[in-house]
């Protein structure tokens, strides 16, 4: 997740139970682009003993080439390269990279044939069904048997549906039947329940779950917990402060303090107070404040005083609260 999985970020994951498999932000490639340090750190340095592939954005078959070469080059340690074909952030489909690559098989079959042949080692895609709508969702798939990618990451909604529809899962089912590679299902998954449902409905290899594990960074532990048959930790709101705290710690940097480090901070915070209450009071609160003192009296408030401290978090969001900033509910600001 670009802006999000940050090399502090991986290894707060690592602290609350790391996924089996990490993906990096996205390296930017285009005519002038390199290696982008931070993400480089943030392979080199996570410290959480995972596998862990680099993120490729672009179109352009010779600056992928180049940039693969690089990442070769300095020996990486990487278990493989991912290319991103369903971002669906219009400042990036207009480019024809990420989903909007979704609306043009012809270019597609190009890139990851181009791919197919740097990369030496594993090679793996995720996406989603479409642009628009599903009509070049057979073909593309046709295109991952062909340039033999040996991972799919399948996020079942259209890149125009974002996040906001509902994830049409019964395109992992079609994906699963149609590849020999493993196919990985993405998209709502919020809890075990959520992610064992998504497994039997779809016979997925695997989940990707990103913006969830902002909410609850303990899914990853919690999901090795069911396979695992232990008892599943459930986090309190006392573990959710505490989490709000190493969040404050993970979006430090020299460049970042004060009030836009705050604003920073309130792009996981809008996800982790989709759990906090129902009316949304807690989102309403936090995205107004403009202080590290204003945000602990906030998180105080909602999340210890008034015996709030040892009620269990719960695994689901709570229906009807939405992520998006200075909007608590679907309709605006109810508050």
């Amino acid at each position: 997740m670009q802006d999000v999985t940050t090399l502090k970020f991986i290894q707060l994951l690592g602290k609350y139970g790391a996924p089996d498999l990490l993906f990096t932000e996205y390296f930017r490639v285009h005519a002038h682009s390199t290696l982008t340090p931070h993400i480089v750190a943030s392979i080199c340095e996570n410290n959480t003993g995972r596998p862990i592939f680099a993120q490729l954005i672009g179109e352009n078959l010779e600056d992928l080439k180049r940039t693969v070469s690089a990442i070769e080059e300095q020996q990486l340690p990487i278990a493989g390269i991912d290319l991103n074909m369903g971002c669906p952030a219009p400042k990036v489909y207009k480019k024809n990279v990420g989903g909007g690559l979704l609306r043009d098989p012809s270019r597609i079959d190009k890139v990851l044939g181009c791919l197919r042949d740097s990369i030496k080692g594993r090679f793996t895609v995720k996406m989603r069904i479409g642009f628009e709508d599903d009509r070049n969702f057979e073909t593309i798939l046709r295109l991952i048997e062909k340039h033999s990618v040996d991972l799919l990451s399948l996020h079942a909604r259209t890149v125009k549906e974002a996040y906001r529809s509902e994830v049409h899962y019964e395109y992992i089912r079609r994906a699963r039947e149609a590849l020999h590679c493993p196919v990985f299902a993405n998209g709502n998954i919020t809890s075990v329940k959520k992610g064992q449902q998504v497994i039997r409905q779809t016979g997925a290899n695997g989940l990707m779950i990103g913006r969830s594990c902002i909410r609850n960074p303990w899914i990853f532990r919690q999901h090795h917990q069911h396979f695992n048959q232990e008892p599943i930790f459930r986090p309190t709101f006392a573990h959710v402060r505490r989490y709000v705290e190493d969040l404050y710690e993970a979006t430090t940097l020299p460049d970042r303090k004060g009030v836009y480090q705050i604003n920073h901070l309130k792009k996981f915070l809008n996800f982790v107070g989709l759990g906090v209450d129902h009316d949304g009071q807690f989102l309403h609160d936090m995205r107004r404040v403009k202080s590290k003192e204003e945000l602990d009296c906030v998180c105080n408030r909602h999340l210890i005083e008034n015996n709030r401290a040892e009620q269990y978090f719960p695994d689901e969001p709570i229906k009807g609260l939405v992520s998006r900033p200075n909007c608590e509910t679907p309709t605006g600001c109810a508050l």
